[in-house]
């Protein structure tokens, strides 16, 4: 049974893991490393991620800098955010690339928040999705006498506690980016 507790920990901490990346991806007004992370660029037939092909700063809050270590990938980088969602217009100088983040708007805000919001109901659905599978494994455990009713209860006590921690740190979560986009 502390098998099962410990997979079902480990899975809960996964979907913690991944809402920590997709907040970190989401475009906040300001300069952010983290919005470059889903960009892949076709780099001698093999899609390969800009940080491992340039030097990514941030010279000033709101202008990400693009530096590649081989000048002539510039224009295949150009492209790959041309092409992405980030929605922000790659300036190309002939040496670095510059994405200016523009400061958004408070309609925008708004529906970044919403997407926040819906973004970390999703991930509540995923960890109530472990619950209910743990839930299951502890039945059949019972089922098949591998434990008794008391440890059953005792598990069932267990999963509810992890569920309920780790709905509050998405909801924590949550609440920080909600905060860090309303206060920009």
């Amino acid at each position: 049974m502390n098998e099962l507790l410990k997979h079902t920990e480990e899975k809960m901490q996964k979907t913690l893991a991944v809402l920590d990346r997709d907040y970190k991806s989401i475009r906040a007004g300001r300069a952010n490393v983290s919005v470059l992370d889903r960009i892949t660029v076709d780099y001698y037939g093999s899609p390969t991620p800009i940080q491992q092909m340039a030097a990514v700063s941030i010279p000033e809050p709101r202008i990400l800098m693009i530096q590649p270590w081989d000048a002539s990938t510039l224009r295949d980088i150009e492209k790959a955010i041309l092409v992405s969602d980030i929605g922000i217009n790659p300036q190309n100088d002939g040496r670095v690339i510059r994405l200016s983040f523009p400061p958004l708007t408070e309609e925008r805000r708004k529906e970044i928040v919403k997407e926040v919001k819906k973004v970390a109901e999703e991930n509540k659905v995923a960890i109530r999705n472990t619950r209910r599978d743990a839930l299951e494994k502890l039945k059949q455990l019972k089922k098949s006498n591998v434990i008794t009713e008391d440890d059953e209860q005792g598990g069932e006590k267990k999963i509810q506690n992890l569920t309920d921690k780790y709905c509050k740190e998405i909801d924590n979560l949550a609440a920080l980016k909600e905060k860090e986009i309303l206060e920009i």
